[in-house]
């Protein structure tokens, strides 16, 4: 009986244990341990851990206070935002007012970033601070949802100075977070390992130690929670889905998603990089250019077809930037009919009856199946009557920051909106690029319409929301029907965890602790 008593407790102190470990399999390492480097999936759900913005974002994406308690309007230029008291970074230094306004002003201008926040601040005229829990931000336009933006902002300490560098973070010793998990250490390509925050403001953090482990082939992933070398893993393709479907020791999550997958279109420039005639020789003129180009590689796309056979179901076509349910959403935008003869019929209406020469890129470790995405719509432009001179494949970190710096002509790109409206999604990747004005920062393809520009300013300054979300509509209808991209679908994720932890699937497909706890 002694012996059984005691093989007890064995067993539940090693249960114990383990429970207060987790290592979770993500698909896509983060480009920069820098907080404020990017605004891309894969480093914000790392940067999350360790660092706080002024708010957060449940996983149904309702807004929360975080590192602000409260928020108001002084006038319509000026906001008021009360800071929690009694926070700490991570060396033990207490968070006041001078925090946030160095780092609202270092998001600015972080170099390199395949992803620039720069669109979240370009509103904010001053900050003042008050007292040391109190800051005023001063727009320059009125700014209905600034919470929304620079809200979402990860506050670092004011005292790492102005010379502070993504590389200083990369290194480690600018880690310095308010955040429930503490950097422990990098290991590029594979993982990055925390502790837990013992003074963290919000309680006792669930685990004591977490590992994200990079794994960014599916197969590896699942195999990898199979065997118990990870607890939780992401992005599981709709193929292996049976894999973990009716076993008793792994959970299947799953969300709609508000990431829209699109495909760009290089219209900034005539000088395009892989646009060539039927025989191969550069264009002097760029195609995708004329709107009627643009619309006709619309019409090629078979949306359906690729969410039954490329997602296997787990997706839903698209036709605009965000999906029911969210500002800005126009019911009458229904996805582009897939219409080869109305598509030849537009090319040759801009001169190009016989088609024109193309390489498409894409990501192959970004989200499920996008590999098998790209070739797909290789073989849909090429029924279309296009001469696809190839289709061109590489991992995110590769791809991101090589679209950024509009290396490709036709590529695929997404984009998950999170917030309450269209409004953020659309100023970064259709609004009109000004670096100075922060607009368009993930429009790598520059697209530009005056009359977008114009409606989408007005929208941005509306307070009345219905009135937003009606201009916010509009705005859309004339982006889309100037086919400013292609939208092809809206994602359904899925994840899977082991006995003893469960996933609080997120709309905004953050992979992060906020999402991942013990089982209770």
């Amino acid at each position: 009986m002694i012996r059984i008593v005691a093989l007890l407790a064995l067993f539940l102190a090693a249960t114990s244990t383990r429970a207060a470990e987790v290592t979770i399999g993500r698909a896509t390492e983060q480009n920069s341990l820098d907080p404020l480097f990017s605004d891309l999936g894969n480093d914000v759900s790392t940067a999350e851990n360790m660092f706080e913005s002024l708010i957060h974002f449940d996983s149904k994406l309702r807004i929360h206070p975080a590192l602000a308690t409260s928020w108001k309007l002084i006038d319509p230029l000026t906001w008021e935002i009360k800071l929690r008291e009694g926070v700490k970074f991570h060396d033990g230094t207490p968070f006041t007012a001078a925090d946030v306004a160095y780092s609202l002003k270092r998001a600015r201008s972080v170099p390199n970033s395949p992803g620039p926040l720069s669109s979240f601040v370009r509103s904010v005229k001053e900050t003042e601070i008050v007292d040391p829990h109190t800051i005023r931000i001063h727009t320059d336009t009125p700014v209905p949802l600034l919470m929304d933006l620079a809200g979402r902002i990860f506050i670092i300490p004011a005292a790492l100075g102005p010379d502070v560098t993504s590389a200083d973070f990369n290194a480690g010793k600018a880690m310095i977070g308010t955040g429930p998990y503490r950097f422990k250490a990098w290991l590029p390509g594979d993982r990055v390992v925390m502790d837990a925050n013992p003074e963290y403001w919000d309680g006792k953090p669930e685990f004591s130690t977490v590992t994200l482990r990079f794994l960014s082939n599916p197969a590896a992933r699942s195999a990898a929670l199979l065997s118990a070398s990870v607890d939780v893993i992401e992005q599981i393709p709709p193929s292996d889905i049976g894999i973990f479907q009716h076993r008793e020791d792994v959970t299947l999550f799953s969300a709609v998603s508000t990431r829209l997958v699109y495909v760009a279109m290089d219209q900034g420039r005539d000088d395009s990089p892989f646009l060539t005639d039927k025989d191969g020789k550069p264009l002097a003129k760029n195609p995708l250019r004329d709107r009627r180009v643009r619309l006709a590689m619309s019409k090629m796309v078979n949306r359906a077809g690729i969410v039954d056979r490329v997602l296997a179901g787990a997706g839903e076509p698209a036709g605009q930037i965000v999906p029911e349910g969210m500002g800005g959403h126009d019911p009458s935008l229904k996805p582009k009919p897939f219409d080869l003869t109305e598509a030849h019929k537009l090319l040759a209406e801009a001169g190009y009856p016989d088609g024109f020469g193309l390489t498409i890129h894409g990501s192959n470790n970004r989200f499920p199946n996008d590999s098998q995405l790209m070739q797909a719509m290789g073989q849909m432009f090429t029924r279309g009557g296009l001469k696809v001179n190839g289709v061109e494949v590489m991992p995110y970190n590769v791809y991101a920051p090589s679209a950024t710096q509009r290396k490709f002509s036709v590529f695929d790109f997404s984009y998950g909106t999170i917030g309450s409206s269209s409004l953020n999604g659309m100023t970064g990747v259709l609004a009109t690029f000004d670096a100075t004005a922060g607009t368009g920062s993930l429009n790598r393809a520059r697209y530009s319409n005056k009359e977008f520009d114009a409606v989408l300013s007005r929208a941005a300054a509306e307070f009345d929301e219905a009135k937003r979300n009606q201009l916010l509509a509009e705005a859309t209808r004339i982006a889309m029907d100037d086919g400013a991209i292609i939208p092809l679908y809206w994602q359904k994720l899925f994840w899977a965890a082991r006995k003893g932890f469960v996933v609080d699937p997120d709309r905004g497909e953050s992979t992060s602790l906020h999402f991942v706890h013990p089982a209770k």
